[in-house]
This record gives structure tokens, sequence and C-alpha cells, in this order.
């Protein structure tokens, strides 16, 4: 008997204490804090220890754990070599997810432990930034730029990626966009580093799953295809025909719609906001743009279908990306940047359940719905008797 093929979907596969998704209200809760309160009084740093600790920390932690960040601002010879020897034109994600693999060979921590493993969680918050930020200058012609250590974990970032410190206002807003990215529970490039975890094998591995989990079009790829949806759309005006369009022919449209929220994801609530404050700031369209499809696609949907539809998190960050100056092929590579601090978070849980520990990996069943010939199988013939079928 054939079993509806729905891709674990509200299936529960494990416990975890790192964050919480609800739904129906459009509650996204890290550690037990509500990712609007992250958001307004937090910053990444904070909350990549929140994830990897089981509280907000005291401010000497804190102060530790930002230090060991910026003591990992580096990477090995070897692997800035190779990034000068891919082809200018390969896919930053593939880029990214090989670097990963590559730093387990140079990794200095000793063991499997949960020290270790923490220790592995901040080289690689730290280092993912650097790997993205010199494989754009390289591919361009430019040289790279060492990081600064006089500047928090995002304003580095964007220093290392334009040569240019960005004022406190730049700075703030990606380092919410961080925030917003940092994690999202058993999504599919989290669950994919869970279940890597899950066989023993090392951080580096996990996260390399989970890397090229996020690359697809459906996760993290989404807001690529938002972008170019902005930039093929071009104006407030042509929004309503576009979208109009695109719904007739029963295709999606990007940054709509959300698997797990019912009503507003509140991650694009925050988005939005800043999306529209670096459009007043720039003088860019892409706010206008993006809002007025929000409306039409929610109009519509509510016309045509029936249903309610609201905004995810790619609609509003696709704008502020672009706006901020970063190359549309480096977006879902940026949600990497954020997001490998959930990742890491939930290796090191996987590793080292605390109480009613789960089994020691993940093997789910699958129903066989394919060919049957019978208790024995079907007869094999041999490849001179075969009759190909028409």
């Amino acid at each position: 008997m054939q079993t509806k093929n729905i891709g674990l979907r509200n299936i529960e596969v494990a416990d975890t204490k790192i964050c919480a998704i609800d739904g129906i209200n459009g509650k996204l809760i890290y550690r037990g804090y509500d990712i609007l309160d992250l958001v307004k009084k937090s910053n990444f740093e904070e909350t990549a220890c929140l994830l990897l600790n089981d509280d907000l920390p005291t401010p000497k932690i804190l102060s530790e754990f930002s230090n060991k960040l910026v003591e990992a601002r580096s990477i090995p010879d070897g692997v800035e070599k190779n990034l000068k020897n891919l082809p200018k034109s390969a896919n930053p994600m593939d880029v990214i997810q090989s670097k990963v693999s590559e730093l387990a060979v140079h990794d200095l921590e000793k063991g499997d432990d949960r020290n270790a493993n923490y220790g592995r969680a901040i080289s690689l918050i730290s280092k993912m930034p650097i790997v993205i930020a010199y494989w754009d200058r390289i591919r361009n012609g430019k040289d790279v730029i060492p990081p600064s250590a006089k500047l928090g974990h995002a304003g580095n970032f964007l220093y290392m990626l334009t040569g240019k410190e960005p004022d406190s206002e730049i700075a703030r807003i990606f380092d919410i966009c961080l925030i917003l990215h940092a994690e999202h529970s058993f999504n599919a490039s989290t669950f994919a580093a869970r279940e890597v975890a899950s066989t023993r094998a090392h951080m580096f591995a996990a996260v390399s799953a989970a890397i090229g989990a996020l690359s697809g079009e459906l996760h993290g790829g989404a807001n690529f295809q938002v972008m170019k949806m902005l930039l093929e759309i071009g104006s407030e005006e042509a929004v309503e025909q576009w979208v109009k369009t695109k719904l007739a022919k029963g295709e999606r449209i990007m940054g709509m719609g959300h698997a797990v929220y019912k009503t507003f994801d509140p991650r694009a609530e925050v988005l939005r906001e800043l999306s529209r404050r670096l459009s007043e700031k720039t003088g860019q369209p892409w706010f206008k743009i993006t809002k007025k499809i929000e409306d039409v696609t929610e109009e519509e949907m509510k016309k045509v279908r029936g249903s309610d539809i609201f905004p995810n998190v790619d609609l509003y960050s696709a704008s502020t990306y672009y706006m901020l100056g970063i190359p549309m092929d480096l977006n879902t590579p940026i949600f990497a940047v954020s997001r490998v601090a959930g990742w890491t978070a939930h290796v090191i849980e996987e590793k080292f359940a605390e109480a009613q520990p789960k089994p020691m990996l993940y093997r789910p069943k699958a129903v066989y719905v394919g060919k049957y010939c019978g208790p024995s199988g079907c007869e094999y013939v041999p490849i001179d008797k075969r009759v190909v079928p028409h």
C-alpha cells in the first residue's frame, strides 16, 4: 500500500531546547527568547552565544565569546591559496561548501567532546564570512581585505566585502539580518546537519551537508529568486499584471507563503522595516515594488483561491541585501554566515543530548512502491535474452 509522500512534514523526530516556532501565532523563539526582542536589544555575537549555550551570557562570558570570534578571524594559507585556484565562475555555495570541508583538515581542536565542538563552532562562525568575502574579491580580480579586529561581526564582513567600513546604521541593519537568519528549528539544512551528526561524523561534515541543503532554491536559494523577480518586474506599476499573470498560470510568487507559518512570518515583519529604511536611505525603489507584490498577491489569493497568504523571510531579505550592496549570488551564502550559528548549536545538541537520548542515528522507514514480482522477486533474465519494452 502506497503511503502519502509528506516529506516528514509535522513528524516529530527529536527534542530540542534551541528553537521553537509557533506557526499559528507567528512566533519565533531562540532558547526561550522572542526573536522580536532579540532584534531590538541584542546583537549577532550575543545571539550566537545564546544559541550555543542555554541562556543569555553574562558580560564576562559574552566578552570571552566575542574575543574568541575575533581571534578566529583567519583562514589557513592553504585554504586561501585554493580559493585563488578555483574557476572564477564557480557557484559561491559550492565554494563555501568545499572550503568548510577543507577546514576540517586544518582543525586544531582535539577529540570530539563538547568543549572541542564548542571551539569548532566558534571557528566556523568566525571563518564563514571570511571565506565568502575573500572569494567575492578573488573572483572579481581584487586583493583580499584582511579582517578588522575592531569591528563587530556584521560590520567586519561588510568591510571585507567592500573595502569600506560601513556606517553604524548599515552595520546595525546587517547585524539584525544575521540575528533573524541565525536559527529556525528543524528546517531542511538544520535537519541535514543533525542527520549527519547523528552518525558521529564531525562538525565540518555536518555543516557541509547543511550548506548543500541550503543551496536549493526551495530553501536558502529562494531570496536570490525573489531578487530576480524584482529585477524582472522593474517598477511598481508593472507589479499587478505580473502577479496576476503568474497566478493565472498556476505559478508561485517567490517570497510568499511558508511551510510552517500560517500567518505573518515575524522575520518578514522586521525585514520589511529594514527594507523600507534602506530604500529611504539609498533612494532605490525595491521596497515599494516588494510591498506592492505582497499586497497584490494577498489580494489575488484571497479573491481567486479563497485563502490567505503571507510573506516569508525571503521576500524582504532580497531587497535588503541588494540595497546593502551585496551581490545577488551571495544572498544564500549570507544566509549561511548567519545560520552556521544555529547549525553548530544543533550539531552539539545532537551529539550531546542530556536527557532522554534518542536512538544512535536517524533511520526513517520508507514504503516500497516499486515493481513487485512475488515472494522471490523478479526473475533475472540474461542480457542477451532481454526484450526492450516499447
